[in-house]
This record gives C-alpha cells, structure tokens and sequence, in this order.
C-alpha cells in the first residue's frame, strides 16, 4: 500500500466488465470509460469521507470539478485509459491467459486467483485502517477538534499502550509513508476549515511534484 490507491484497480476492473455494453467504437468507449471512471472515482472519495472522515484526493482546485471528488482532467483520462484497456491491454493479456491456462491446472489458477483476491482485500482493510489511525495522530497531535473527537483520543491512547502495534506503525505506517502514499489527504474540523495533512508535516516531500498547487 505504500504507492498506489486501490481507486485505479476498481476502476479498471469496472470498466473492463462493463465495457462489452459500450464497446462499439473509440468514441463510445471514451465516453463509457468518462462516465463510469468519474462515477467510480465519486462514489469511492464520498464513502470514505463518510466512513473514515478523510478524504485520499482533492480536485477542488482544478477547473469543472464536482465537490474535489472528480474534475474534467482526470475524467478524460478514465475515458482515455478505457480505450487503451479494451483495445490493447484485455486481448494482450488474454492471450497471455490461455497460455497460462493451457500450462496450469484448473485448481491451481483458481488458487492464485483466491489468493491474489484475498490478499486485495487485506490490502484494502489495512490501508483503511492505517489511514485512519494516521488521521487520529494527526489530530491528537495538533490539537485539532473534530466530530468525532472523543473516539479518536480513545484509540490514540489505546495504540500507545500496545507496543507491538506501536512498533508496527513507526515501521510501516509511519507519517512519512501515509503523507507520500495520500499527499492530497484532508480533513475538516468542527469549524468547517479545511486541513491538508501534508502542511503539518512540511518537512516529508512526496515522490512526485504536484502539477495543481492546493
């Protein structure tokens, strides 16, 4: 979980099932990959702002955004990524596929298939909850009052008491690992101000340089 979000796997995931309604020509495939890349994109930033009380990107200032949840630039690029996905990626690696098939056994693929899908999930679980645990150090941390406070100063208190999970966290999800893994990360406390996560840490330089300044 250290350098990618699970938003692109979903995505592309999505479209890829989907694309054999829309899969008509170039330009119904833009337009099937803009709608459900951007629709993917929503719903996903939405519900973890609703359940974790964060959010893992911000568009709000690009031009034609909804709610910093999706904009004009990188719904184009869903659309775009469809295109490559349906007509190149999904038949290069099909063919890889019944290579694969015709050298393994039926039980074996379904395996690694279970495998690889139980293993996302578990990525999926724990990027949520070190997210989480790093919002709540941030917020105890600073000082910063928001809604739901109280729980978070419980289980602030509870983790340092764990050793095990403390070492855990200062190994691998350390402040400098969650600000390179989600740099656009957000909160927003009790009175309605938004807080970028990255401006309490300004010393940590994420991996890439940002193209739209905050």
């Amino acid at each position: 979980m250290d350098r990618f979000c699970g938003i692109y796997g979903v995505g592309v995931v999505i479209i890829l099932v989907f694309s054999q309604y829309f899969n008509k020509n170039n330009f119904i495939l833009f337009l099937g990959g803009y709608i459900i890349g951007s629709t993917t994109e929503y719903l996903t930033s939405f519900l973890v702002e609703i359940i974790l009380h964060a959010k893992w990107w911000d568009y709000s200032n690009n031009i034609l955004n909804m709610n910093g949840r999706v904009c004009l630039l990188y719904s184009v690029f869903w659309g775009i990524l469809t295109i490559f996905l349906v007509k190149k990626f999904n038949p290069f690696l099909e063919k890889r596929m019944i290579k694969i098939k015709n050298k393994i056994s039926y039980k074996r693929i379904k395996f690694i298939l279970c495998f690889i899908i139980l293993f996302l999930a578990i990525d999926c679980l724990a990027t949520c909850y070190a997210q989480d645990i790093f919002v709540t150090r941030m917020v105890i941390q600073n000082n910063i009052e928001i809604r739901d406070l109280k729980r978070r100063e419980k289980d602030y208190q509870q983790i340092k008491e764990n050793k095990k999970l403390t070492n855990f966290i200062n190994t691998y999800w350390n402040n400098a690992k969650m600000i390179r893994t989600f740099p656009n990360m957000k909160i927003e406390d009790i009175h309605g101000n938004i807080i970028y996560l990255d401006s309490l840490l300004p010393e940590i330089q994420p991996y890439y340089k940002k193209i739209f300044d905050k």
